[in-house]
């Protein structure tokens, strides 16, 4: 049973990475999920094609957004040096 403690403790840790990956899973199907309730609802192609782009554009600029702190890059002081190095060769 130890190894039942460890692991929810590691659940427990990354608790807000899981409410993010079902977030960006609801994020990703919204457009589709809009899309077949207007298809039930009757409307015309257009408005069901031109809502569901719009959704997934929406959807894209948010997972973005909550992506955004895993693409921009950590590694501001290698550049440095490397910028000290090229003037030294100048």
């Amino acid at each position: 049973m130890p190894w039942l403690k460890k692991e929810l403790g590691y659940i427990k840790a990354s608790f807000s990475q899981i409410l993010i990956g079902i977030l960006l899973v609801g994020l990703t199907i919204s457009g589709l999920a809009f899309a077949i309730f207007l298809r039930y609802a009757g409307f015309n192609g257009t408005i069901i094609a031109f809502t569901g782009i719009t959704i997934e554009v929406i959807s894209i600029i948010i997972s973005y957004l909550l992506l955004r702190r895993y693409v921009i890059p950590k590694e501001e002081g290698s550049n440095k040096t490397i910028q000290k190095v090229k003037t030294k060769l100048k």
